[in-house]
C-alpha cells in the first residue's frame, strides 16, 4: 500500500504545480493517475484491485461532477480526482473526497482573508476569483492515507 502513497505525492505534487502555475490540471496528468492507479491497485490485489480501482474512478468523477454542474470547480478538477479516484479505490475516494471539502474549505477562507487583508485595489480588482483546487484534493487525498 506504500506504492498508493507514493504515487499519490507524485501525481498530487505534479497537479498542483499545474494549477498554482497554470491555472489549468492537463489531461496527461490524470491519465496518468488513472494508468498508476489502475496498474497498482491490480498488480498489489488483482481483479480485486482492478475492480475497486475503477469503482474508485466512477466515484470520484461523479462526486466531483455535482460540483462542476453547480459551477464550483473546473473539468481539470474532476479528472485528477476521477485519476486519484483509481489509485485509492472506491471507499478510501469517499474519505478522500470528504477531506478535500473540509480542506477545500479552509483555504477558501484563507484566500478570501488574505484577499479581504490586501484590499481591493484598481489593480486587482479585475482577478478572478477562482481559487486553485489541486492543492485541496491533494492535501485531502493524503490525509485519506491517515484516516484508514
Amino acid at each position: 500500500m506504500r506504492w498508493l502513497f507514493y504515487i499519490s505525492i507524485l501525481i498530487g505534487v505534479l497537479a498542483t504545480i499545474e494549477d498554482l502555475w497554470r491555472r489549468q490540471i492537463s489531461n496527461k496528468t490524470a491519465a496518468a493517475a488513472f494508468a498508476l492507479g489502475l496498474g497498482a491497485q491490480t498488480a498489489l490485489r488483482g481483479v480485486r484491485g482492478a475492480g475497486d480501482s475503477l469503482a474508485g474512478t466512477f466515484i470520484g468523477f461523479f462526486v466531483f461532477f455535482i460540483f462542476f454542474l453547480l459551477g464550483g470547480m473546473g473539468g481539470g478538477d474532476i479528472k485528477l480526482m476521477a485519476g486519484f479516484g483509481a489509485v485509492l479505490g472506491a471507499g478510501q475516494t469517499l474519505m478522500a473526497a470528504f477531506l478535500t471539502a473540509i480542506v477545500g474549505g479552509l483555504l477558501a477562507m484563507f484566500y478570501l482573508l488574505v484577499k479581504k487583508l490586501r484590499g481591493r485595489t484598481k489593480h486587482n480588482a479585475a482577478e478572478p476569483e477562482a481559487i486553485p483546487y489541486a492543492p485541496a484534493i491533494t492535501l485531502g487525498v493524503l490525509l485519506s492515507f491517515a484516516a484508514r
